[in-house]
């Protein structure tokens, strides 16, 4: 049986089961909150799981191991670094008053439908700009997943570019159009286990096949790499890291405050007693699993080096390491990371389209079979939209991750933060976040790059920038943006009392404010 074959029916086991799983939850979704927040019945392993799987993306399997194989550690780890501080972070400190915010002020079951309730907007303005910027910024992500899942088709089975693509967006929709928030969290448990597993044997099988981290670093050197493990500088040696790039890099765990498919899985929780439990699951995860990611890219340039597309390195050594069937295995594992979060980010921006636009601007009235069947077209209408974009061959996966991060970590992550730790942030203060810092990242990234890329400053990460223009702009217009809601200060101070008091107990299915918009 030829390589091919066998790599393919690895492939088909696997597809088969993660739309099994589709199918399943298909017959058990009978609500929008079933459809968007699974009735808030995950337990700490998926939740945990399923927040790092649908965090990392193809990213980690393509844009990290490509980054460190072109230019060593000095950049993959910066960026490996600010992702696990800011991992931990979020977990720390934003989970559990997000379980406890979103479950009690109105029973919340999207962000925007959060902001909403948190500020007492009766206007509706809140849910329709953040709802609009998911849109926005989640194409560009979900776009990244569809490219990667093209990269994967193209090197293992030699589809062409637009073939490959439609291979990928296909297997994507049919789980996530059947089966909704249930169906991504479970298969998300599957895949980071299996996402877990690949990344870490790849490496180690390489530098056993070279016969050990010896003749590793002797091969790197020989082919002009002898600075891959240096911190500080490039891996040929061309370049120092400056304080800019070190910023930019570090930079990136700003994001996790501001990323709506992480902060749905705080929301989903059954038990917020469970949250400690699942941040030390989700901590040794994304350690490892980003590590060894960094370590991929560092191996493969010595047992592999010359590659034409940095983002293939992973695929290159699954492929010329082991037998055909396991090698379709471990690139599942691709398929894997990919689908873990182009299905949450297609779920979030439907819910966006479908629930916050749709429901609340339009149709109050519509009737839950009417708006599942609504969210699953809106999920079809995201998808194809995101695959025209996803057409320029010439994308790159890291490229599309980073502005997508930027864009929801400078929009979003202000305003979550002072929703739930400012009692006197405001509904304007947090329009002004939104815009402003979105609106920052997206003139930074088209204008000021651009029109000054001859100066050093202007190729700081736009997360930076955008985040602490959306955190002024929080803070500032809370405070002299005129009169404050009195009853979403009330109801700050009711949701924080019971916080303090029964945040390791189990609740009633009822919110407890009272306090709705």
């Amino acid at each position: 049986m030829s390589s091919d074959v066998l790599i393919t029916i690895a492939f088909a086991i696997y597809l088969c089961g993660m739309m099994g799983v589709g199918v399943y939850f298909f017959f058990r979704s009978r609500t929008i909150s079933d459809f968007y927040l699974g009735g808030r019945k995950l337990n700490k392993w998926v939740t945990a799981i399923s927040a790092q799987a649908s965090d990392m993306s193809g990213w980690l399997l393509l844009g990290v191991p490509g980054a460190a194989y072109a230019l060593g550690v000095a950049n993959s780890m910066w960026i490996a670094v600010g992702l696990c501080v800011g991992t931990y972070l979020n977990w720390r400190y934003v989970a559990l008053r997000l379980r406890h915010y979103s479950h009690i002020a109105g029973n919340s079951i999207t962000i925007p439908d959060f902001f909403e309730n948190r500020f007492q907007d009766k206007t509706h303005i809140l849910r329709t700009v953040a709802a609009l910027i998911i849109l926005v910024f989640f194409l560009i992500y979900t776009a990244s997943g569809f490219v990667a899942g093209a990269k994967l088709f193209n090197t293992v089975f030699g589809l062409s570019y637009q073939h490959a693509l439609l291979l990928g967006v296909g297997v994507i929709l049919v789980y996530t159009f059947l089966g909704g928030f249930m169906a991504v969290c479970w298969t998300d448990l599957f895949q980071g286990m299996l996402m877990l597993l690949a990344i870490v044997v790849v490496p180690v099988a390489a530098i056993f096949k070279m016969g050990g981290t010896g003749p590793m670093n002797e091969a790197l050197v020989e082919v002009g790499k002898g600075q891959m493990f240096n911190l500080l500088t490039y891996a040929d040696g061309s370049k120092s890291v400056g304080w800019i790039e070190l910023i930019s890099t570090l930079g990136w765990g700003l994001g996790y405050a501001g990323m709506p498919h992480i902060l749905v899985r705080f929301m989903a929780i059954k038990h917020p007693g469970e949250v400690v439990q699942a941040r030390r699951i989700a901590m040794v995860w994304v350690v490892i699993a980003l590590a060894a990611a960094v370590l991929i890219g560092c191996v493969g340039a010595a047992y592999l080096p010359g590659l034409a597309d940095s983002e293939t390195i992973f695929m290159e050594l699954v492929k010329s390491l082991f037998p055909p069937f396991i090698a379709g295995l471990l690139l599942s594992a691709i398929l894997a990371a990919i689908m873990s979060t182009a299905d949450s980010q297609l779920l979030v921006a439907a819910s966006a389209l479908s629930g916050d636009v749709y429901h609340s601007l339009f149709r109050r009235k519509a009737t839950e079979k009417e708006l599942l069947w609504i969210s699953r077209l809106a999920v079809m209408l995201i998808a194809v939209i995101a695959y025209m974009m996803a057409k320029n061959e010439k994308s790159t996966v890291f490229g599309l991750v980073a502005y997508a991060w930027a864009g929801f970590g400078a929009a979003f992550g202000p305003v979550v933060l002072g929703a739930l730790f400012f009692r006197h942030t405001t509904k304007m203060g947090a329009l002004a976040g939104m815009l402003l810092g979105g609106g920052t990242v997206i003139w930074w990234k088209n204008i000021i790059a651009v029109k000054y890329a001859e100066y050093a400053w202007a190729g700081l990460y736009e997360i930076f920038p955008g985040f602490v223009v959306g955190a002024l702009a929080v803070a500032v217009v809370s405070y002299l943006g005129g009169k404050k809601s009195d009853a979403a200060t009330r109801q700050y101070d009711k949701v924080m009392h019971h916080y303090e008091h029964h945040r390791d107990q189990e609740w009633t299915a009822e919110p407890h404010t009272g306090e709705k918009t």
